[in-house]
């Protein structure tokens, strides 16, 4: 292939791309997504606990039609439904649908690596993958970037033996402030939007960040929005569960999604409670889990 048709063929993989995302943005603001991780959690136990990869393959194709997708951590729904399709040869959109997964791997570093065989097989080498995951990088919100990176550095000072309690509260005042200033600005801090890995490689926990939330005089108005941003499908179900269930360990003894290490048998509850944001039953968690490990 010329430098020339190369050329041409980066800039269509890219358009599409840039394309996908921009439909990913109109979509995501119409849709609830806690009903579109509950239709995930019935599809991926179709597949993972029934053994259905064909029926799968089918529920996860209409769902992708009504949602934008995304690929939690752990269960991952819109790379497992590419996958199946492609060991079962079934049509899941081709090259579209391989830039659409682009952006949801990205995150994760060189996690891309472990799907170049299955891109070269519909023609996308791996100086177009590299080429699309820049130009994804390039669209990240850098103030953002530059701020959390600043925040999480933050967020850690004081909390060595022995901890400085008059350091650490002053630092997760800043952070409130700063996590309520990025949700009026510019929505949940995504990793559509700062990453994983801020600058100098900075690692960006969003879960154990927001669960130190929970000694700031805002966390009631920061969980609150968090719930909303679930919604919306910003921030992941699991974030809001781990923030919740920290305080109620700490403040009650209990636990409200599972996530705590409190003795709670009430396990009806506690996935009735899962269920109402999205996440999977207790016994179907524990099956992703060890799938996963």
């Amino acid at each position: 292939m010329t430098i020339k048709a190369v050329n041409i063929t980066l800039s269509f993989g890219i358009s599409i791309l840039m394309f996908s995302l921009f439909i990913s943005s109109c979509k995501s603001k119409e849709a609830n997504y806690i009903t579109y991780y509950n239709k995930v959690n019935k599809i991926d136990s179709i597949y993972r606990i029934s053994n259905k990869p064909l029926k799968a393959i089918k529920e996860y194709r209409k769902l992708f039609k009504n949602y934008d997708p995304k690929n939690q951590e752990r269960i991952e729904e819109y790379s497992t439904y590419i996958i199946l399709s492609d060991q079962y040869q079934k049509k899941f959109g081709g090259q579209k649908s391989l830039y659409t997964l682009l952006p949801l791997i990205a995150p994760y570093n060189k996690a891309y690596k472990d799907y170049l065989k299955l891109y070269q097989k519909y023609g996308i080498d791996s100086l177009m993958v590299k080429k699309g995951i820049a130009e994804w990088k390039k669209k990240l919100n850098k103030q953002l970037i530059d701020s959390f990176t600043i925040a999480m550095i933050r967020d850690q000072e004081g909390r060595t033996q022995p901890i400085d309690t008059v350091a650490v509260k002053k630092n997760i005042e800043k952070n409130a402030k700063l996590l309520l200033w990025t949700f009026k600005n510019y929505g949940f801090p995504s990793l559509q939007k700062i990453g994983l890995y801020g600058n100098n490689n900075t690692f960006l926990p969003m879960h154990t960040f927001l669960t130190h939330m929970n000694e700031s005089e805002n966390r009631l108005l920061i969980q609150d929005k968090l719930l909303e941003y679930v919604k919306t499908g910003e921030c992941p179900p699991v974030s809001y569960a781990m923030m919740v269930d920290n305080y109620n360990y700490i403040y009650k003894k209990n636990t409200v999604y599972g996530f705590s290490f409190s003795n709670s048998k009430d396990t009806v509850q506690i996935d009735h409670n899962r269920k109402s944001i999205g996440l999977p039953g207790l016994k179907h968690y524990k099956k992703i889990r060890n799938d996963f490990f």
